[in-house]
């Protein structure tokens, strides 16, 4: 479990401001979440430059690999290496020659910005609406009870958006609602994409639980979930219609508006 803030790159910084409260004027501090480009080099190629908070980023290249389907499974990647810099980073990974060919083949490079997915997209025909079905479901039963429980351990877990004010978070839940950890970042698919990275280093089953978000429920959130077989995506905010097609052409059960007292399922 993340239950701190990392220190060697705490995810935030501290700038000036001055607070006004009616005509009152203080100069003051305050933390404000980091995000800077975050080079993806497979085998010495860059092939995409996403704006990332930059933490946990050996999770967040792994999962990005993987939910992009630039590499089918983690035994795909052989080699993780980071270099930080003040004002950026790279992360390069080392990739099977397969998966590498195929890779360039997509004539593909992306320019990510926090909110998008599918930036530097260069045709429609490239876009994935048809992840593969998942059909080795196993979901919640009871459903809102799940949900009640991550609703109500969900922001103790979320350290960088207590210090900021400014991290979309991913949980991952076993199917009783119980959160196991919890990754954060500036963008709501880099938090996602860290999660997965992280689920996949450690060898985790991700069928054998759900991923719970702070964010509203996006297209390529879904998407990205129903290409790890992930079994549900519960999100606290409200989901698109593509959001809603993509989970159901995948299997994907998808939970929005999360509470304490309940719960909508899209059908």
């Amino acid at each position: 479990m993340e239950s701190e803030l990392d220190t060697q790159r705490a995810g935030f910084q501290q700038r000036a401001i001055v607070r006004h409260r009616g005509a009152a004027q203080t100069p003051s501090s305050d933390r404000v979440i980091e995000e800077m480009p975050v080079a993806l080099v497979f085998n010495g190629i860059s092939q995409a430059v996403m704006m990332a908070t930059p933490r946990d980023l050996e999770a967040f290249a792994v999962g990005f690999a993987l939910s992009e389907g630039i590499v089918a499974e983690r035994a795909d990647i052989f080699d993780i290496e980071l270099r930080q810099h003040e004002a950026s980073a790279e992360v390069e990974l080392t990739i099977a020659q397969g998966a590498f060919s195929r890779l360039k083949e997509q004539r593909r490079s992306m320019a990510g910005r926090s909110g998008c997915g599918v930036c530097g997209i260069d045709s429609l025909e490239l876009l994935d609406l048809h992840p593969p079905r998942n059909v080795k479901v196993k979901l919640p039963e009871p459903l809102a009870p799940a949900i009640a429980r991550a609703v109500r351990g969900f922001e103790r877990h979320q350290v960088l958006m207590q210090a900021t004010g400014g991290a979309h978070a991913a949980a991952w839940c076993r199917l009783d609602g119980e959160i196991v950890c919890v990754f954060e970042d500036v963008g709501r698919h880099n938090g996602l994409d860290k999660l997965i990275g992280h689920l996949a280093l450690q060898g985790v089953d991700m069928r054998e639980g759900f991923v719970f978000m702070s964010s509203r429920a996006s297209y390529e959130l879904a998407r990205k979930a129903a290409r790890m077989g992930i079994s549900m995506l519960a999100t606290i905010s409200a989901p698109s219609t593509l959001a809603i097609d993509v989970a159901g052409r995948a299997g994907l059960k998808l939970v929005s508006f999360c509470r304490q007292d309940g719960c909508v399922e899209y059908c």
